[in-house]
C-alpha cells in the first residue's frame, strides 16, 4: 500500500464516477422481474446489484447519493472533484422516447445535486443515442442551460452502434458545442456476449474492453472523424486497450482499407493512429497501476491521459496513494490528476 500526499500542490479530480437516480434504480429492477427488453448483459450485471447481498446494497447507496455518502467517500480517499455522469447502461435500454424524457429529469437532477456542492462536483449530460434529434438538443441544453461539461454515451444501444451516419446528430452537436463524449462501456450487445457469459467475462473482466474497443473502431474507421474532425470522445480504462493495439491498428487498417474487400471500410484522412492519438482523450478508471498510465502517457501523449477511479463500481481508497508513487515528477502527477481534466471539461481554476 502506497499513503497518498496529504496536501499535494494540485487537486485530484476523478472523472469517470457513477451515478443512478432512485427513479432509475427503481426501472431497473422492474426490468430484472419482468425481463421486458432482451438484454442478456444487463440481467448479467444488474442481476447481481439488484440482489439483497450486503455488497450490492451498499454499491446501491453510494451510487444513488449526491451528497454525504460520496463526499465523505471522496475525502477519505484524497479525491477533490468529481465528474458524475449517468451509470451504464443509463436511459439506453428504454423506449427512444421514454428514454429522451427520462434523460431531461435526471440531468436535471443531476444537475441540482452539482449546484448543490458546486466545488466537489461537475456532470456529463445523458441522452437517448436512438432518438438523435432529442439527443443533440438535450446535449444542448445540457451544456448552455444546466452547465454540464459534456455527454456520456453508454456504448451500445440495445446492439445499436453510432457508426451509423442517422445518428451523428449527437455528434456534429457534441463538436459544434466543444464538448467531448465520454464512450463509457457497456456490457457485449446481444449478438456477441454469448461467450462471455458461461465465465464470467462479460462485465468489467474483459467484455467491457472488447465492447467499448470495438465501438470506438467502428466509429474511427467510418469517417466520423473526418466529418468531425474537432471532435473529442473520451475512453476510460486506459483506452480499452487501443493503445496497446496502436502499431496493428494502424498497420492493418492501412492494408484493409485499400483492397475493396469490405464495402464499408473506406480509406480515411489521415493513419489510424492519428486518430486514436488526435481524437480520443483516455483515463485510467479501474486501472490502479502505473505501467499501463505510464505507457499511455508514452504513447498517446501525457496532455491526453487523465485520472478516474470508477467509483463505485470499483471504489479502491488507496489507488490515489499507489498512482502517486508511479514514478511521475510533480509536474506529471499535476497534469495527470487535474490540468488535462481542467481543460478537456473546462473546468474553472482552483
Amino acid at each position: 500500500m502506497n499513503d497518498k500526499n496529504p496536501n499535494p500542490p494540485y487537486k485530484r479530480i476523478a472523472t469517470e464516477e457513477a451515478w443512478a437516480p432512485a427513479e432509475l434504480i427503481r426501472l431497473y429492477h422492474e426490468e430484472i422481474e419482468t425481463k421486458a427488453i432482451g438484454e442478456p448483459g444487463f440481467h448479467s450485471l444488474w442481476g447481481f446489484f439488484s440482489g439483497t447481498s450486503e455488497k450490492a446494497q451498499a454499491h446501491n447507496r453510494r451510487i444513488q447519493d449526491l451528497g454525504e455518502i460520496r463526499l465523505k467517500d471522496m475525502d477519505d480517499s484524497g479525491i477533490d472533484m468529481q465528474i458524475v455522469s449517468l451509470t451504464s447502461p443509463g436511459v439506453q435500454i428504454f423506449d427512444p422516447k421514454d428514454a429522451s424524457a427520462m434523460a431531461v429529469r435526471f440531468n436535471d437532477e443531476l444537475a441540482e445535486g452539482i449546484a448543490r456542492h458546486p466545488g466537489r462536483f461537475a456532470g456529463l449530460a445523458a441522452f437517448s443515442p436512438l432518438d438523435p434529434s432529442a439527443a443533440a438538443k438535450e446535449l444542448e441544453r445540457g451544456v448552455k442551460k444546466l452547465g454540464l461539461k459534456g455527454g456520456i454515451l453508454n456504448s451500445h444501444t440495445l446492439g445499436t452502434y453510432l457508426d451509423d451516419e442517422q445518428y451523428w446528430e449527437i455528434f456534429e452537436a457534441a463538436e459544434a458545442l466543444d464538448v467531448p463524449i465520454y464512450l463509457h462501456p457497456n456490457t457485449p450487445s446481444p449478438q456477441m456476449i454469448e461467450p462471455f457469459l458461461k465465465r464470467g467475462l462479460d462485465a468489467a473482466v474483459y467484455g467491457f474492453a472488447c465492447e467499448t474497443g470495438l465501438h470506438a473502431l467502428r466509429l474511427m474507421v467510418a469517417g466520423l472523424f473526418d466529418r468531425f474532425p474537432r471532435l473529442q470522445i473520451i475512453l476510460g480504462h486506459c483506452g480499452e486497450a487501443l493503445p496497446y493495439w496502436l502499431y496493428r491498428i494502424d498497420y492493418m487498417h492501412g492494408h484493409i482499407s485499400v483492397t475493396g474487400r469490405y464495402p464499408d471500410v473506406k480509406p480515411l484522412k489521415r493513419r489510424a493512429r492519428d486518430y486514436l492519438r488526435e481524437n480520443f482523450i483516455y483515463t485510467n478508471s479501474g486501472v490502479g497501476w502505473g505501467p499501463p498510465v505510464r505507457f499511455v502517457r508514452e504513447v498517446i501523449g501525457p496532455d491526453r491521459m487523465m485520472y478516474a477511479m470508477d467509483y463505485p463500481w470499483q471504489f479502491v481508497p488507496d489507488e490515489v496513494g499507489i498512482l502517486e508513487a508511479m514514478g511521475l515528477d510533480e509536474a506529471g502527477l499535476r497534469q495527470f490528476f487535474e490540468d488535462n481534466a481542467r481543460r478537456v471539461f473546462r473546468l474553472p481554476p482552483a
